[in-house]
């Protein structure tokens, strides 16, 4: 009588099928790391709003809810998460080809929103700034839409101009105009904040699609001017820029820079490890959008530098993450596929950077929330279609590498 061993030694050149399945089963179907970083994220983000928001109810401005007593911005931000999730879920199962040959028609429909914005009537006014178009259930923001738009439509024309990238009639040119429409209709908003995060993903992607070196720097140093140059004819944004350069000037402190200094405060009873979840104080009607722009100050107040530090971390690997899956996707001659995993690591990484630059006192005061946490319906969800299309080029490159067919 023989029989076969369920193993081999390992001189053995034998294989089984059990071998074959072991084999097939040390690459998992999609990145399960990646999923569980953001839905922390996402899940702390939630208690931390709860958190900054639970006073708001009193004060006058936000007298409309008090019928909702302390929790209309966590049932609010419960609701967005799970729209997120389910939005998430339906662009997880579009195939990358087919985002590809939609994204110059993303493009224009996401610029008619723009657009639309700005028509008396169809904006809506907030704080100053007509931003959103109103779906009466919640207001939709189409600059956050065009993040992840300028990523899909940007990473489509270099690889359809990959030949020309070192023109710049035939180059960069036409990218450039697409560009400045859209920072003309933001500006109009006014998002600058927006503006900077989409001319960054803009130029990265066009940096990593190869285009010439020279004509790269020279275009960093026109942007450069012309932000300087919104910043200075802007009276508003000047007087911004300078309390920022001194925020604790008498004058600054109770003014322009009452926000930055309150958020350095919050950080500074913050300490090591925090005055407990629920403790701040700032957050008491002291800081100004506690629960969007300076989230992060009320986490560090309550989390101290342990919590933030934890929140830097899961940040920086996801986007790492990102950088790794696109690198992976080029390697196969993905080349759409690994420009678009960048543009979203630079687009989470711009944002997140200036978000918690501008908490820190290290960047001038700007209206930009911090992905996946911030309260607010478009962002949020946009950040998880954003993430979903990573997932999905993952799950392509693990296809492809297995010698599937998509």
């Amino acid at each position: 009588m023989s029989f076969q061993l369920p193993f081999r030694f390992s001189g053995s050149s034998a294989s089984t099928p059990m071998d074959s399945h072991a084999r097939q089963s040390k690459m998992m179907e999609y990145d399960q790391p990646l999923v569980w970083v953001t839905l922390l994220l996402m899940l702390l983000g939630m208690v931390m709003v709860y958190s900054a928001s639970i006073s708001l109810p009193d004060s006058p401005k936000f007298a409309n809810y008090a019928r909702w007593q302390n929790t209309y911005f966590l049932m609010r931000q419960a609701m967005f998460v799970v729209v997120s999730l389910l939005a998430g879920l339906f662009v997880f199962r579009i195939r990358i080809a087919d985002l590809q040959k939609a994204a110059p028609y993303l493009f224009i429909g996401t610029l008619v929103l723009l657009v639309m914005v700005l028509i008396p009537g169809l904006g809506v006014v907030v704080n100053g700034g007509r931003r959103w178009l109103s779906l009466k259930v919640f207001n939709i923001q189409p600059s956050e839409l065009m993040k992840v738009v300028a990523v899909l439509y940007a990473a489509d024309y270099t690889v359809r101009k990959q030949e020309y990238m070192h023109k710049l009639t035939k180059g960069f040119m036409p990218m450039a105009l697409a560009v400045g429409c859209v920072g003309l209709l933001l500006l109009l908003e006014p998002d600058l904040g927006a503006f900077g995060v989409i001319v960054c993903i803009a130029m990265g992607i066009l940096f990593l699609g190869g285009i010439n070196a020279i004509w790269f720097g020279g275009i960093g140093v026109v942007l450069v001017t012309i932000f300087g140059s919104i910043i200075a004819l802007s009276k508003f944004r000047r007087e911004r820029y300078f309390a920022y350069l001194d925020p604790w000037q008498e004058d600054n402190a109770l003014n322009k820079a009452y926000q930055l200094t309150h958020s350095l405060i919050a950080f500074g009873r913050g300490e090591i490890f925090g005055v407990g979840l629920g403790g701040s104080v700032e957050k008491l009607h002291y800081l100004p959008e506690a629960h969007t722009d300076f989230l992060l100050a009320v986490i560090g107040e309550e989390l101290g530098l342990a919590g933030v530090l934890v929140v830097i971390a899961m940040f920086y690997w996801i986007i790492k993450r990102a950088f790794d899956i696109g690198r992976q996707a080029i390697a196969i001659d993905q080349t759409f596929a690994g420009l678009t995993a960048k543009g979203i690591g630079i687009w989470i990484g711009v944002q997140t950077f200036i978000n918690m630059g501008v908490n820190l006192g290290l960047l001038p005061t700007k209206g930009l929330t911090l992905p996946l946490m911030s309260y607010g319906g478009t962002g949020v969800v946009i950040n998880c279609v954003g993430l979903a299309i990573l997932l999905r080029i993952d799950y392509e490159n693990r296809v492809l590498m297995r010698g599937g067919r998509l």
